[in-house]
């Protein structure tokens, strides 16, 4: 935009508006300016103003002609077509066109700055050595690689030396406005770079900080909010008085009803309303929305608070040191607690108190509960629940980022290499500890739970069956890439030696990956290949891709394994889809019967206050419908019937060149039997 001193004629007319200037010779303009777009306005150093013309909706049914008013304005550069109105003092920032700024006390930048990039996070540990530079493009897995890799110091040298040479291009005397932003009715907001379209209304402070908002995906600040030293992503809402110090929101956050946190970091999907943070690593989807719930040096990801939980980080000894992991897909109970160093395997739920360190982490879907100050684990059960299968379908579809640039790398899957391991070393844990307990116990200590012994070999049968559902899952999906089926078209599927690169998974804060692909990636990191922000982002992205063939290659390493062989045969893989049909079905009529419980008598309390046992049906009915109408469980029934009716049309496909003779039964290698077609 090129830009031309004021004519005297101009200045004139300013001057009779009220304006005034330090020099007017240092206020430049855009060549059809408009002097009469600019009233009662204060210029302090080198200002430079663009073109003001037509009208803009400031509020709905609220149109404003373009320009400046009643403002004290300094060393700023003002686009065309921008709408200025009572701020107190706008100091060093470019604001770009269409912006409008409405009843401002400070919108200033005090001198160099890089808007919030480079605070550092005490993050997951609050006695510090953890610590977690954030800046305005910083990812969960990124995150994860800086927080959990401690014990690596090369690592974390290359890693801190690419984060800061991103910071420092962040750095800058002169805030931005970016295009189509709208800021109303603040108070005082220092330091801060505003990407496109978003909306700041009536917050308090707002200081050193990056709004990094996009047109697709425009990111809101709203009343009564105080921010210092953070990061807000595109499609987030900060509002209803929220207080952030040392924080990272990422994409799609909703946080707001007068939550507070510090030192913590939030992405993609997270919620959290009235409680507090504190050094929270908060992975993807962690969601907290009570009041007296507080989230404290740990890591969660899927994960949902219930109210009043808490975790406990010190025993008043050296102070704040310990931390705790809750593994994606768990939850907690109303006021549950936990004593920190505990370790919470994948979707497990925690009800009551415990003041054991327990490790669960080889023990996915359980309960730990509390019976008598014990803490009591039941290891699988979660897995056959009506909330865990909504819960795993619901994260998809409640992915909110609308912007095309999404940073953090998600994987929804549900039955996952990851999720499949510790299932195999839960089933080894399991069969160990029925093996050495005795006969007359009733319980076994396993790190920091007691299990009930009678209980072991069938939570095992329980794994066992998510196993065979995995199974079933992968071979189905292979299959279902495939125009024509047949044996002939997928024999060269299920044949080749093991891949050990494909075992070792490690979730990395919503994303799935094996240890092998991970250790590439650091190395270059440690190499110097991989030298830049960008470059990492790229090379998380790659595995992120991988997934899918990666994790075939794991379940045929498993399923080699199990029959002993390189090259399975086709009644060995119809033996696979006709466990994993009866394994679905059985799992989702489990599923119901839990459902069930929603509908039964109990649940019916408090219904048709006013009348007899028919009323209160009625009435419970009319609010809740009936279990053969409930969507989800109609769902569950005919995904069962498409499942079985799928696994039959392969089955019969797939055998169709065998001319219709019988697969040998018996037994397999392992000890499985083979199924007769």
């Amino acid at each position: 935009m090129g830009y031309r001193n004021l004519t005297q004629a101009e200045i004139g007319t300013l001057e009779n508006n009220g304006c005034r200037a330090e020099n007017w010779d240092w206020i430049k303009v855009n060549t059809n300016f408009n002097s009469a777009r600019i009233r009662n306005v204060s210029f302090d150093g080198k200002v430079e103003i663009g073109n003001f013309d037509g009208a803009t909706e400031v509020k709905p049914g609220c149109l404003k002609n373009y320009g400046l008013y009643d403002s004290y304005i300094r060393n700023c550069t003002i686009a065309d077509n921008v709408y200025i109105a009572n701020v107190k003092n706008l100091v060093s920032y470019v604001v770009e066109e269409g912006v409008i700024i409405e009843n401002v006390d400070d919108l200033i930048v005090t001198g160099e700055t890089a808007f919030g990039n480079g605070t550092e996070l005490e993050i997951l540990n609050e006695g510090g050595g953890r610590v977690l530079s954030i800046y305005d493009r910083l990812t969960a897995q990124i995150a994860y690689l800086v927080t959990v890799y401690r014990h690596d110091k090369v690592l974390q040298t290359a890693l801190a030396a690419m984060i800061a040479d991103y910071i420092a291009t962040q750095k800058s005397n002169r805030g931005l406005i970016a295009k189509g932003v709208r800021i109303y009715n603040s108070n005082v907001l220092r330091n801060l770079r505003i990407g496109e379209k978003a909306v700041i209304s009536g917050a308090l402070l707002l200081e050193d900080g990056t709004i990094a908002s996009c047109g697709a995906d425009p990111a809101f600040i709203g009343e009564g909010v105080t921010a210092r030293h953070f990061i807000v992503l595109s499609g987030s809402r900060v509002e209803g008085s929220v207080m952030l110090d040392k924080c990272f929101v990422g994409q799609g956050v909703r946080l707001g009803k007068q939550f507070s946190a510090e030192n913590s970091a939030f992405f993609a999907n997270c919620e959290g309303f009235h409680g507090e943070a504190v050094a929270a690593f908060a992975g993807p989807y962690t969601v907290t929305h009570h009041k007296s719930t507080l989230l404290i040096a740990g890591m969660f990801s899927f994960f949902n608070a219930g109210s009043g939980t808490n975790q406990s980080n010190h025993m008043y000894k050296l102070g704040p040191l310990h931390q705790g992991i809750m593994e994606r897909g768990s939850k907690t109970g109303s006021f549950s607690y936990q004593l920190w160093p505990a370790r919470i395997g994948a979707f497990s739920v925690v009800t009551g108190k415990h003041y054991g360190n327990a490790d669960t982490a080889d023990l996915p879907f359980s309960y730990l509960t509390e019976k008598e100050g014990k803490s009591i684990l039941t290891p699988a059960m979660n897995l056959l629940t009506v909330g865990t299968r909504r819960d795993s379908a619901k994260w998809p579809v409640r992915d909110r980022r609308k912007d095309t640039d999404k940073l953090d790398l998600l994987n929804f899957d549900f039955l996952s290499p990851y999720l499949v391991e510790k299932i195999l070393r839960g089933m080894d844990v399991l069969k160990n500890l029925e093996e050495t307990s005795r006969k007359d116990q009733e319980y076994v200590n396993y790190q920091g739970t007691q299990i009930k012994r009678l209980m072991l070999k069938g939570c095992s049968r329980y794994y066992d069956m998510a196993l065979k559902i995995f199974f079933g899952n992968m071979v189905m999906k292979k299959i279902d890439l495939l125009d024509n089926i047949s044996w002939n078209n997928v024999r060269d599927m299920f044949s080749g030696l093991p891949e050990e690169s494909v075992d070792n998974w490690i979730d990395l804060a919503g994303m799935l990956a094996t240890d092998a692909e991970l250790t590439e990636t650091t190395m270059a990191i440690k190499q110097n290949k991989v030298n830049s922000v960008t470059m990492l982002e790229k090379a998380l992205a790659q595995i992120h891709r991988n997934y899918d063939k990666s994790s075939w290659q794991f379940c045929l390493n498993l399923l080699l394994k199990r029959f002993a062989t390189n090259a399975l045969s086709v009644g060995q893989v119809c033996q696979v889809l006709n466990e994993w049909q009866e394994n679905v079905v059985r799992l989702n009529s489990l599923i119901i019967k839990d459902a069930e419980k929603e509908f039964d008598q109990g649940s019916r309390v408090g219904y048709g206050i006013d009348g007899d046992s028919s009323v209160r049906d009625l009435d419970f009915t009319a609010v809740r419908g009936t279990l053969d109408d409930n969507k989800f469980i109609l769902e569950l029934k005919k995904e069962s019937e498409q499942i079985v009716a799928r696994a039959e049309l392969v089955i019969a496909a797939l055998i169709r060149e065998t001319g219709n003779r019988k697969i040998p039964s018996g037994k397999s290698p392992t000890g499985i039997d083979e199924i007769v077609i």
